[in-house]
């Protein structure tokens, strides 16, 4: 392998690094490409060639991580599942398993999940990207999830379990947004950072308003 072929994977990763930072923290409409580019310390010809035009670079960082996460939720849906045997598992467990590895992967010191998260809320409240985005990326794992909840409320008409989930979805989207407004409006009190006490508030106020709402 030649030494340009060798430093090829670590430029492409750079671009996406600095991509996923510079649309995380100004959208999609905030940013050029030579802005990444500069950012990235590579000529804008090399991320013009490696990713085409700037949407198919912001679907490319978008993409880079959604794997990685369901797989994340899905391993603790599975092992929510098998704790719960014989018995079906709990919306709390549910939910727990839903938001949880979105706290871990925040543990775990990889600057680029905080603004992947960030980028996860731009899209999941933008009219043009959630629609173009978010399906691909997620329903199949948001079908698993929907498909728990039904079972953990199986009296539950359909309608119900779906408004409940995007009640979540949108306190999610908040969440991951970080815009400080708790912060001021708390005085201090509570921080949009503090990801461990969001989920310790959100998982049981989610569920109980699945079982209020979610009633026969």
């Amino acid at each position: 392998m030649t030494t340009d072929q060798s430093k090829a994977p670590a430029k492409r990763d750079r671009i996406l690094d600095a991509a996923e930072h510079l649309f995380a923290e100004r959208g999609f409409e905030g940013v050029t490409l030579r802005q990444i580019a500069s950012q990235a310390g590579v000529d804008v010809a090399l991320a013009s060639y490696h990713f085409g035009k700037k949407d198919e670079l912001f679907t490319a960082v978008f993409q880079r991580r959604a794997g990685e996460l369901n797989d994340r939720r899905l391993a603790a849906l599975a092992e929510a599942k098998r704790q719960a045997m014989p018995n079906t598992v709990s919306v709390e467990a549910i939910i727990s398993a839903f938001l949880r590895p979105l706290e871990d992967v925040q543990r775990e010191g990889d600057s680029g999940w905080q603004h992947y998260l960030a980028l996860i809320a731009y899209v999941n409240n933008h009219t043009y990207w959630g629609q173009r985005l978010m399906s691909s990326a997620f329903d199949q794992l948001v079908t698993e999830f929907i498909g728990a909840l039904k079972a953990a409320l199986p009296e539950a008409p359909n309608d119900k379990i779906y408004w409940c989930y995007h009640n979540l979805s949108g306190a999610l989207t908040l969440t991951l947004a970080r815009t400080g407004r708790i912060d001021r409006l708390s005085e201090g009190a509570c921080r949009s950072d503090d990801y461990q006490s969001a989920y310790d508030q959100m998982i049981p106020f989610m569920a109980a308003g699945f079982y209020s709402v979610c009633k026969a």
